[in-house]
């Protein structure tokens, strides 16, 4: 009996997931659930009518009610009928601000980032750039487009990607054991708003999407490739999927877990290329291909950077949310995170994308996190922890 109650709540669980992915197709993260759970489930949701957002709030609630698993498993199951529940009460008409939603979904306190902060990271990115006249901001530009792949090659980003997943699963494995049949490949999209991102599809199968629409940085190969693949998203996933329990394969993005996740992500090129190897690696095997010769600039400062300003993003959507006018939030994306007006318009639209204004502060919030977790002697254990195990932001609260 105590089984057929697993299976059954397993299966309220995933419908649940797959109803409210569907009434927030359009989210600029893309989807806003990676399933691949059982197909029959899926199609049911595909051919019912929608149920209403009331109901989906009650199945929330039912299912917090009893979930029938150990203590830990159960505690991060719960967590997520928590985060579902909110979603689902969001979509029936509750306006709770936006600080108490991240509360509710994502398990972390959304304070909004001390301005000081980035100042500093400016004065990091002033020191990591090369000198030359300008602003700051089209300092970085320059930077960017001196190591932009040339628009008629393209082509060659599959090639590089690929190049660069070899290189970061061997070093990841140095970390923890991957599947050897694992089998990853690339794939140039258009029409979308991300620059990258990572998919498992199940069964060893993962693809790097990549988007054609936006100019290809070499400099943030590795950045890019670590992140969505390894040891970011891509083997956590796999691994998480072979060491954890089925649900695993029933993954809702407005939760916990991606607060770790994306933090995660964002460490992952330092944690395969501590110090300035991520530079010595693209300088040997991939910038003289294009002609590209160092320029005196210190690409992990200006990825740390990046990662810190993630932190304007998390401020823009708690501005967005308090119904600042957008003209205000444009603004303080481009003062802050050295944005062109075309990049802050883009980025407003991102933000109103079902669930962006929330899965945003998933960024800086999982990065700054992990930062002090991660810098640690015994690092390799809690990356593989981050890796393996079940963590949740309380976890790496607590432990420091």
């Amino acid at each position: 009996m105590e089984e057929e109650n697993v299976r059954d709540w397993l299966r309220r669980y995933g419908l649940l997931a797959l109803r409210l992915s569907r009434r927030m197709t359009g989210s600029a993260t893309g989807p806003v659930l990676v399933y691949h759970g059982p197909p029959g489930w899926r199609e049911l949701v595909e051919r019912e009518e929608p149920p209403p957002a009331g109901r989906l709030v009650e199945d929330a609630e039912a299912l917090a009610e009893h979930v029938p698993f150990p203590p830990e498993r159960a505690r991060h199951l719960a967590a997520d009928v928590r985060a579902m529940r909110a979603v689902a009460r969001r979509l029936a008409g509750e306006r709770a601000p936006l600080p108490e939603h991240a509360r509710e979904c994502l398990g972390i306190t959304a304070h909004r980032v001390p301005e000081a902060l980035f100042e500093q990271v400016h004065d990091r990115l002033d020191a990591a750039l090369p000198g030359g006249p300008g602003s700051l901001a089209e300092r970085l530009n320059a930077w960017r487009t001196a190591h932009l792949l040339p628009p008629d090659r393209v082509h060659r980003v599959p090639d590089l990607v690929l190049r660069a997943v070899s290189e970061t699963r061997r070093r990841t494995g140095g970390i923890v054991p991957l599947p050897e049949d694992e089998q990853v490949r690339c794939r140039l999209v258009s029409g979308t708003h991300f620059r990258a991102a990572g998919e498992y599809e199940g069964g060893l199968r993962s693809t790097i999407h990549v988007n054609r629409d936006v100019p290809f940085n070499l400099a943030d190969l590795l950045y890019v490739v670590a992140h969505e693949g390894h040891p970011g998203h891509i083997a956590e996933a796999v691994l998480k999927e072979r060491l954890l329990g089925p649900e695993q394969r029933i993954r809702f993005l407005l939760t916990p877990g991606s607060v770790v996740g994306e933090g995660l992500g964002l460490h992952a090129q330092d944690l395969v290329f501590p110090g300035d190897e991520a530079q010595a690696w693209l300088a040997r095997h991939v910038l003289p291909e294009f002609g590209i010769a160092p320029d005196g600039s210190d690409f992990a400062a200006i990825h740390r950077a990046q990662n810190a300003l993630f932190g304007v993003w998390a401020n823009a959507a708690l501005l967005a949310g308090e119904g600042r006018p957008e003209a205000e939030v444009a603004d303080y994306l481009s003062r802050w995170s050295l944005l062109t007006e075309a990049e802050a318009a883009a980025a407003l639209t991102s933000l109103r994308a079902p669930g962006m204004s929330l899965y945003v502060l998933a960024y800086f919030h999982g990065w700054r996190l992990l930062d002090a977790w991660l810098d640690v002697p015994d690092r390799t254990a809690r990356v593989r922890r981050l890796l393996t195990e079940r963590v949740l932001p309380a976890d790496v609260g607590a432990e420091g």
